[in-house]
């Protein structure tokens, strides 16, 4: 088992991301925005330059937190956008010997029920994603997010069988804010525990975020590791009582929520210092579940 995180919540710089990876004692990075542009839509020069300053500080990137069919992509969009992403991203990967990648399931369609989601259009498309990533010797994991896979887990479980070689990075946030729409309507938000319980033998990699459901303002708290409804704590004990041996990747969201234009903002040394704690708490709740790292 090893420690890594979306370093892109300590600093926007690379550098300031490294330095925060360095401060914890870990070598990884699941490497997402850099000044604020994903990994695999920065220019060729400024990739030059990551990976001059990864090589120099002996970090690595374990993951690459793409935007390939995420939440901000549509299924109706023309694939060729999807296969550019991908185009851009396989010889970055190659050039870092990064071995994953987070991938989506295309946006929820709004307008539409749970069972009108195109999904024979969403099976298909990621058959392709999953099979160019794999002949480049790449995982796909597909993270339960605010996508079609993200709907409940009975919608991930559709991906992995109709999708051959999907395996899947599991958040343990994302359930607290988003809707089951496996249950009927009016939907009540998932159950984290539930979720990662159907889908266990599925997961790849982990993501740890936590937070709790504000029902009257309609939003979530973020929180530190295990003082959410997350199930933090009950999913880390089973993932080593399971002999779990693969990343787990913090996403901590308090201090910067990515996919939020008028998130939380803060300085730099405040992003970077709830980040270094996160990660600390993070480390302390696996050595107090019998974990080693």
């Amino acid at each position: 088992m090893y420690l890594t995180g979306f370093a892109d919540e300590a600093s926007t710089s690379l550098e300031g991301q490294i330095k925060a990876t360095l401060e914890l004692g870990w070598s990884n990075i699941e490497s997402r925005a850099i000044d604020g542009v994903n990994i695999h839509d920065i220019t060729d020069e400024a990739f030059d330059v990551v990976c001059a300053q990864l090589e120099e500080a002996q970090v690595k990137v374990n993951c690459f937190g793409s935007t390939i069919c995420n939440w901000g992509k549509n299924i109706t969009d023309p694939f060729d956008i999807t296969i550019a992403e991908i185009e851009r991203t396989i010889p970055r990967m190659q050039r870092l010997d990064s071995k994953l990648i987070r991938i989506m399931s295309y946006a929820v369609l709004k307008d539409r029920g749970p069972e009108d989601q195109m999904e024979e259009e969403r099976f298909k498309r990621l058959r392709e994603v999953v099979k160019r990533f794999n002949d480049a010797g790449i995982t796909p994991v597909h993270e339960n997010c605010m996508n079609y896979g993200g709907m409940g887990y009975t919608y991930t479980l559709k991906l992995v069988e109709n999708v051959p070689g999907l395996r899947l990075v599991y958040d343990t946030g994302n359930p607290v804010f988003t809707d089951d729409r496996s249950k009927p309507a009016p939907y009540p938000k998932q159950s984290s525990w539930e979720f990662y319980s159907n889908v266990k033998d599925h997961i790849e990699y982990i993501h740890i975020k936590d937070g709790t459901w504000d029902a009257e303002k309609s939003e979530c708290k973020f929180t530190y590791c295990g003082e959410g409804h997350g199930d933090v704590r009950k999913i880390v004990k089973d993932l080593i009582d399971s002999s779990y041996d693969g990343g787990i990747s913090i996403e901590p969201h308090l201090k910067t929520v990515f996919h939020e234009a008028d998130g939380p903002s803060a300085s730099e040394k405040a992003k970077s210092d709830a980040y270094i704690e996160y990660g600390r708490r993070m480390e302390a709740m696996i050595k107090d579940a019998g974990g080693t790292l």
